[in-house]
Formats: C-alpha cells, structure tokens, sequence
C-alpha cells in the first residue's frame, strides 16, 4: 500500500468526521432527541424530577438512603445534624436541584425532604 493511499484515506474519514458533527448540530430531527436526553441524568432513564418523588414515595422505608445515594450520587452536601431518628439525622443537601434530604444513618431512611436550603426541619419532621 503506498503512503498516498494510506494519507488520502485518512483524509477523507477526516473530511467525513467534521462533515458530519455541523450536520448533526442543524438537522431539526435529531435536535428535539438531544434535548430529551439533557432530561436524563443516568441509565435509569428518570427525570430529576421523578427521582425525587421516589425518593418522597419512599421516605421512612428501608432502603431510601440506599436508592437517596444512587439517585444523587456525588451531589449531596451536608449542611446539618439535629436530634431525630434514632438518634441523629444528616440533612444533605442538594443544589443541583435545590432540594434538603434529611437522612438518618443507623436505619439507612430519608425521614424528610424539603425544597430549598433547610438547616434544620421541624421535630415532628424528623422523628
């Protein structure tokens, strides 16, 4: 095979590679698919949206903290601990949603969530 064959090939998967990304960016019917999949955070194929009202759904049953942790991975900041639980909670919050989950340890539960930058729930909140 001679280089001139070899660089004229490599030339044209160049030309067809940069051909093809403006294309994508103006074609009206892959631009509305894009946008759909800005709505999807990961491979669960949920919206933020419908996290947190799992998440909501399924405050004070074991294993909230566990799909919590999934759903929000890398996200939540604590802001606050307070009596309630067993003994103490975490209030994490998330400002990528702006949304507070209050999460007790030793059962591994959401016992309260709440939109905005909430330090402190109310006691009968977090019981």
């Amino acid at each position: 095979m001679k280089f001139t064959s070899v660089l004229a090939t490599f030339a044209l998967l160049g030309l067809m590679t940069a051909i093809e990304v403006p294309f994508q960016a103006i074609n009206p019917m892959i631009a509305p698919a894009l946008a759909q999949d800005s709505d999807m955070k990961d491979a669960t194929g949920l919206t933020v949206q419908q996290k947190i009202d799992m998440v909501m759904q399924n405050k004070g049953k074991f294993g909230s903290g566990d799909q919590l942790r999934r759903f929000f991975f890398g996200d939540l900041e604590p802001i606050g601990v307070q009596p309630g639980g067993t003994g103490m909670v975490v209030n994490l919050y998330n400002k990528a949603n702006d949304y507070t989950f209050s999460y007790c340890t030793t059962y591994d539960v959401v016992v309260a969530v709440k939109k905005g930058k909430v330090a402190k729930f109310a006691a009968s909140e977090v019981k």
